[in-house]
């Protein structure tokens, strides 16, 4: 079991901060983030789809073709909490090193011109205040990687959740 969710958890880690990496820089360079938290997300997804993979290989492979919900939700759990905290270091990383103005350019465009037409001064305050809680939170390492943690870890469990419904399977009592 301890294979299967180091393995898993690792290579969906690897995934889900490359793509991230990616599609950050992509963003980044292009000054405009449309579209990226669609695919910021869909990337989590298809990284975490590999949780579903390493379960059911246990399952069938280690396990007679049986495991328990509580057992296949522990391991899905491990395996998000492995590929996140590789997202949230690989973010650290890229932010330090590669994009230490990120919150800046990602709230000059929250506020952008294009962005704002049409919205009240109301709808206008409230991404000011969230873009300066952003700014408060990336203020210290610890805060950068709790904000990371809650943008991914969220999407984790509920996949550790799908994946243990899914793949539990029982032997019947006769």
């Amino acid at each position: 079991m301890k294979k299967n969710v180091l393995v898993y958890g690792l290579i969906s880690g690897i995934c889900v901060a490359t793509f991230m990496s990616f599609s950050i820089a992509y963003c980044y360079n292009k000054g405009s983030f449309d579209g990226s938290m669609l695919l910021g997300y869909a990337a989590m997804l298809l990284s975490f789809s590999l949780i579903f993979v390493g379960v059911k290989n246990y399952r069938d492979q280690h396990s007679g073709g049986l495991i328990s919900f509580g057992k296949a939700f522990i391991m899905s759990l491990y395996m998000a909490l492995i590929a996140s905290t590789l997202y949230v270091a690989g973010w650290m990383i890229a932010y330090y090193n590669f994009f230490p103005d990120f919150i800046d350019k990602l709230a000059a465009y929250q506020l952008s011109p294009a962005k704002v037409s049409g919205m009240s001064s109301q709808e206008i305050a409230g991404i000011r205040e969230q873009m300066e809680m952003f700014k408060e939170w990336y203020a210290t390492p610890l805060g950068v990687a709790g904000a990371t943690y809650m943008e991914i870890l969220p999407v984790g469990i509920v996949v550790a959740l799908i994946t243990a419904l899914v793949l539990k399977r029982r032997v019947l009592k006769v």
